[in-house]
Parts: structure tokens; sequence; C-alpha cells
């Protein structure tokens, strides 16, 4: 699998946590939803990080992102 996309799918897994992680504190009940999703993404962007050749910058994620869509939609 490409790494790219291995770190997409992790940004985009943590990312659609933190409503999850939000509603259960705000009324008081346990994460365990959010908490799974965010390791779960948080591994995928560890193994996306490890396994790759270069260096990922902030700046050039909206970049890998459209490139990650742009393959699948061509």
């Amino acid at each position: 699998m490409d790494t790219d996309l291995i770190l997409v799918i992790g940004v985009l897994l943590a990312a659609l946590a933190i409503p999850s992680l939000l509603s259960a504190f705000s009324e008081s009940r346990a994460p365990r939803a959010g908490a799974i999703m965010i390791l779960i993404g948080g591994v995928l962007i560890a193994v996306a990080l490890s396994q790759t050749t270069r260096d990922y910058t902030f700046a050039e994620m909206p970049d890998l992102f459209l490139r990650v869509i742009g393959r699948f939609v061509n």
C-alpha cells in the first residue's frame, strides 16, 4: 500500500475522531469510539512516516491530499 494513502487515511481518521471525543466529553461518558479512532489514525500515521524514504512537511499536506484523491478520481 502506498505511504501517501496510508498517511491520508490516518489523518482523516484522527480528524473524524475529534467530534466524537467532544461529544463524549460534553455528555460525561467514556470516549471509547473516539479514542479507538485516534489510536488507529496515529498508528497509520506512524507507519506511513516510518515506511517512506522522504520527509513529509505540513506545507505539502494539501498537495498530498489532492494527489491521493486525484488518483482515485481518474
